[in-house]
């Protein structure tokens, strides 16, 4: 194991609003981040991915996971949207994984969280995006939420994060700059 790991969370509506477009914009957006870090010899060197779904329930697919070995799961549309669910278990995952600088050794380098949703939540999702925002200061992770589907709430969106994209109208080239900005961030 590297000393010191780039932790990415990747947060995926299955909701059964994803179906179709959805679906395809967020293994299109999966499919472009893991070719793009594979590229870069730091992230082949540091990038550890994990992957939180979510729908009627919120679960960790895949814990962080070295960058070689990560393989992306077979994602399932499903009827529900736990988005404030999903919120609260990227929190605990990232308490729980996330190792912290300490006064004698460096820890992992700030998480990327990557949120692919329509942005139509059916649960009562404020008081835990609230939550992540309240931990967010001073900032523990950038965060960059991808709208994906015909009916992106982007009001939503921008409750979690100013950092907001849409995948509809983007060649996969436009998203590999995209990425390549946000990962250099």
């Amino acid at each position: 194991m590297a000393s010191r790991r780039l932790p990415v969370y990747l947060l995926l509506d299955c909701s059964e609003s994803m179906a179709g477009t959805g679906i395809d914009e967020i293994n299109r957006g999966i499919q472009t981040i893991v070719s793009e870090l594979r590229k870069s010899p730091m992230a082949l060197e540091t990038a550890y991915l994990s992957v939180i779904t979510f729908s009627r329930y919120a679960k960790q697919e895949i814990p962080l996971t070295e960058l070689l070995a990560f393989q992306p799961p077979k994602l399932s549309v499903r009827p529900g949207t736990a988005f404030g669910t999903a919120v609260q278990l990227l929190l605990k995952c990232m308490q729980r994984e996330v190792v912290k600088t300490s006064a004698t050794s460096k820890g992992d380098y700030k998480p990327l969280v990557f949120l692919f949703t329509d942005g139509q939540p059916t649960d009562d999702w404020e008081p835990a995006v609230a939550a992540l925002r309240a931990a967010n200061q001073p900032k523990i992770a950038n965060i960059y939420a991808i709208g994906c589907g015909p009916d992106v709430d982007t009001n939503v969106l921008h409750q979690v994060t100013d950092i907001v994209f849409k995948m509809d109208g983007m060649s996969a080239d436009a998203w590999r700059k995209v990425f390549v900005w946000m990962s250099a961030s």
